[in-house]
């Protein structure tokens, strides 16, 4: 499969979950702006990966990357974050969402597990969230991280030269 055939649109995104149903599949989903993959990320991803038998990743806009965290970001634009995730073995899809958080995401594909990284906890993430996915019968779990590894701490050292 060609890695680019995993990035989906919102066309394609009901199709593709009712195949992961009917194949008797539990679909994770988390998301983020994963703008500077790193060995946090990877890892992340993977352990999410193993919470079920199949994998989606929402992707932030690079509109909404920005107002997250700031106008000098993303620094790789949606189209190639989408990518770069789309060809790792541990995940099966990624759509890009445009929307400030991830209910539109949520709603559609109505997760089995919504996972989230180490940096939050159960009471930190967005509770609107986490009240849909335990409403639709679907598990929030949050995964620990890699201590020392994200992207703002490899930006305040690139700029340490």
């Amino acid at each position: 499969m060609n890695f680019r055939e995993r990035i989906l649109s919102w066309d394609q995104l009901k199709s593709w979950r009712e195949g992961i149903r009917t194949k008797g599949k539990r679909l994770v989903v988390t998301n983020g702006c994963f703008d500077l993959l790193h060995l946090g990320h990877v890892t992340y991803l993977e352990a999410a990966r193993n919470q079920g038998e199949a994998l989606l990743v929402g992707v932030n806009s690079d509109a909404s990357v920005r107002a997250i965290k700031g106008p000098n970001r993303p620094l790789n634009n949606e189209q190639d974050r989408a990518a770069v995730l789309a060809a790792l073995a541990s995940v099966d899809g990624v759509i890009v969402f445009q929307e400030p958080n991830a209910m539109r995401l949520l709603t559609s594909v109505q997760p089995d597990i919504y996972a989230k990284g180490g940096d939050y906890t159960i009471d930190t993430i967005n509770q609107e969230e986490r009240r849909l996915v335990e409403s639709l019968g679907g598990k929030v779990v949050v995964l620990g991280g890699v201590p020392g590894k994200s992207t703002t701490g490899l930006l305040e050292k690139m700029g340490q030269k």
